[in-house]
């Protein structure tokens, strides 16, 4: 029985990864659709790779992490797309592909570096990114400026929450979850063993 309420839990929380997101890009592409076709276009065919990812492999236990990179990718060039600035993100990656991983795990800490550093930057928005994997573990690492002037709420939002409780559930005591901060960059480790 306490099986079985950890497996609806997880599922639960895998359903919530990315609404908003989704709610933001449908925004955009509105705004799009009469400006630029070709970018419209463009832009509905990766936001459909993500729902796609979003909504099938979230149901596997496991994904590659090939897999994982290239939904990762996907939603950093959505996001080049969608904003009118230029951003810099910087992606280090040395992993084994064919490694397997629960999925949807690292968008969030991604999500976040857009949110709270990205989006409130009018210039200079830069996102650095190492994800590397060995025999035992893997380490995704992030980091992101931002305004240090914006009043940034020390509360973890629903996605953190989220993220927390299924490393719980899907890693228990076999994940450490690292946050730190200088006065204008923020970043987050990720080690999964």
């Amino acid at each position: 029985m306490k099986n079985e309420k950890s497996k609806v839990e997880l599922m639960l929380l895998k359903s919530q990864v990315s609404p908003h997101f989704f709610f933001n890009m449908l925004n955009n592409l509105y705004g799009l659709v009469n400006k630029d076709a070709g970018k419209a276009q463009e832009l509905i065919l990766k936001l459909s790779d993500l729902m796609r990812y979003s909504i099938y492999e979230s149901e596997n236990e496991t994904v590659t992490l090939k897999e994982e990179v290239d939904y990762l990718k996907n939603y950093i060039e959505l996001h080049k797309m969608r904003y009118h600035k230029n951003i810099v993100v910087n992606f280090n990656c040395d992993i084994d592909e064919n490694k397997r991983v629960a999925p949807l795990l690292f968008i969030i800490l991604l999500e976040n570096a857009f949110k709270h550093g990205v989006e409130n930057l009018r210039e200079n928005a830069n996102v650095t990114i190492n994800f590397t994997s060995s025999e035992t573990n893997i380490t995704f690492m992030i980091e992101n400026n931002f305004d240090s002037s914006e009043n940034l709420n020390n509360k973890p939002g629903i996605g953190l929450k989220n993220l927390k409780r299924r490393l719980e559930l899907t890693y228990p005591n076999k994940h450490n979850l690292l946050f730190s901060s200088t006065e204008n960059a923020y970043s987050v480790k990720l080690i999964l063993n």
